[in-house]
């Protein structure tokens, strides 16, 4: 996982090794995802259904 706050950019590598770029996903979602006890929880619930727009990098 990495994210760059300038550019409110979110990228996760899943288990399976694909590669996704979130855009105008908020720092408050980020330090919220690191912080969870469940990322994968938390991604579904906060990430995934919000809506975001998302590139896959691979």
């Amino acid at each position: 996982m990495g994210y760059d706050e300038d550019q409110q950019t979110l990228e996760i590598e899943f288990t399976n090794g694909a590669v996704y770029r979130y855009f105008d996903v908020p720092a408050e979602v980020y330090r919220g995802l690191m912080a969870a006890e469940s990322h994968g929880r938390y991604f579904h619930e906060h990430v995934r259904s919000a809506g975001y727009r998302y590139q896959e990098m691979n």
